[in-house]
């Protein structure tokens, strides 16, 4: 197997950095050198997980129109192909949950591997001629279960990639842009598409980019040990040892603060989101200011974070995460007056800012697990955040069955002027349990601080 040339960048933060970054304090003066995205894309690794990742997001944003088309030209019932949507979140629980060991316990890039080919199959099943519905709606599940492990274990991998400093906070900035701008090429794509070839011709491009993210991860990436170094019997079944591993992350309060920090504002900032199509509606802005406002949260959230990235520094970007964090739930308060198509399209793309906010989190977060967890906390991380997300919208669509739209979107900034206060005040407050609380577990690059509280 060819290996990437050049050198690979691997280990923990520096002493200084881990201390401040646990605490949320401005990164240490060495790493506050100028990284920058040139500086993560020189990593020859990362250039094959970046162009996997572009593959893999465009495939999953095709394939989800596709087959919301293909479920509702069978079957002729909207909320079928809603549902198509619903089930791309709700799912991620489940592998977030029951399967999170997989991303330390086996080889990262098996894990990646594997997990692309899963969705390719799932892909390819949907393509067969005369699959039910019923059939069409479990093969979605499967391709969300599997998301969350796939996540986790890339998120886990590019600490070891990139190290786990600046340029592993940056290359999770990468990832994010990837998955944002994918909305955008993606929907575009995928109407471009179904107007010349069929909803199964679609989805069996899509199950090739799953194959092609495959080839380039196993080409491209090394072949690294499990993170678990447990073997045989220490390691317990596969179910125990992830319920086991989620236990143990949700028993930290510095985790659990760090999640809810994570979670909390995009469960918030999807609540005017998912009520666009029926806020279009009631401007009358007809389909064209419906895609106007649909693409608004994205845009707004490329440009910041692609401007954080680029002209920032680690001090900036981290003194940033908790106003952005407060910041991303306030716009949403503009819809209480009902804005036109214009002001609605501005109060989403300043949504989209919000984004910058995971620069600092992402950072403290690698940093309060257990090296050995890494892979299942970036699993639960992500599932998390899909999973109340999912939720949030379901549930912002039940109130608008009892409520107009201009109380039930602004309600979401009044719940987070309330809340995201509250979950910062408790980062705050752990911010020394990492280092004062436990004496330092040996990493593979020197002692990790301890996540005991």
């Amino acid at each position: 197997m060819p290996s990437p040339s050049g050198p690979v960048p691997s280990g923990r933060l520096p002493a200084c950095a881990a201390e401040e970054a646990a605490a949320g304090a401005a990164p240490c003066a060495d790493e506050a050198r100028a990284v920058g995205y040139r500086a993560v894309f020189a990593v020859p690794e990362f250039r094959y997980v970046f162009a996997a990742h572009l593959l893999s997001s465009l495939g999953v944003v095709v394939c989800e129109i596709a087959l919301s088309v293909l479920v509702f030209r069978i079957s002729g019932s909207p909320l079928l192909s809603a549902l198509t949507f619903a089930l791309g979140l709700l799912p991620y629980v489940i592998g977030g949950t029951l399967l999170s060991a997989v991303a330390d316990r086996y080889p990262a890039r098996r894990v990646l591997v594997v997990c692309d080919v899963l969705c390719a199959s799932a892909a390819a099943g949907m393509v067969l001629p005369g699959t039910q519905v019923a059939v069409l709606l479990v093969l979605r599940c499967v391709l969300a279960a599997i998301a969350p492990v796939f996540a986790g274990t890339r998120a886990a991998t590019l600490g070891e990639i990139l190290g786990e400093g600046e340029a592993f906070v940056l290359g999770r900035s990468v990832i994010r842009l990837v998955n944002q701008s994918a909305q955008l090429a993606g929907f575009a794509a995928g109407g471009l598409l179904l107007a010349a070839v069929s909803p199964r011709a679609v989805l069996a491009l899509t199950a090739g980019t799953f194959l092609g993210s495959a080839l380039l991860l196993r080409l491209g990436t090394v072949a690294r040990p499990a993170r678990d170094g447990a073997g045989g019997t220490e390691r317990g079944a596969l179910l125990g040892a992830s319920l086991g591993g989620v236990r143990q992350l949700l028993a930290d309060r510095r985790v659990r603060a760090l999640l809810l920090l994570t979670w909390l504002p995009p469960a918030l900032v999807v609540v005017p989101e998912a009520l666009l199509i029926p806020y279009a509606g009631l401007l009358g802005a007809g389909p064209a200011g419906m895609g106007l406002l649909m693409c608004s949260m994205p845009v707004g959230a490329v440009i910041a974070e692609s401007l954080a990235g680029s002209f920032l520094g680690p001090r900036a970007r981290t003194r940033l995460t908790f106003p952005m964090g407060l910041f991303a739930v306030l716009p949403s308060l503009g819809f209480a007056a009902q804005p036109s198509l214009g002001w609605a399209v501005l109060l989403l793309a300043l949504t989209g800012t919000g984004i910058s906010y995971n620069f600092g989190v992402d950072r403290w977060f690698v940093d309060a697990v257990p090296e050995k967890l890494l892979g299942q906390a970036m699993t639960v991380m992500q599932a998390g955040r899909m999973t109340v997300m999912g939720s949030a919208m379901g549930l912002a669509g039940v109130a608008a069955e009892f409520a107009p739209l201009r109380v039930v979107m602004p309600a979401a900034g009044v719940v987070g002027v309330l809340c995201v206060p509250v979950v910062i005040r408790e980062v705050r407050r752990t911010a020394g349990a990492v280092r004062a609380g436990a004496p330092a577990v040996p990493g593979p690059a020197g002692p990790v601080p301890g996540t005991e509280n």
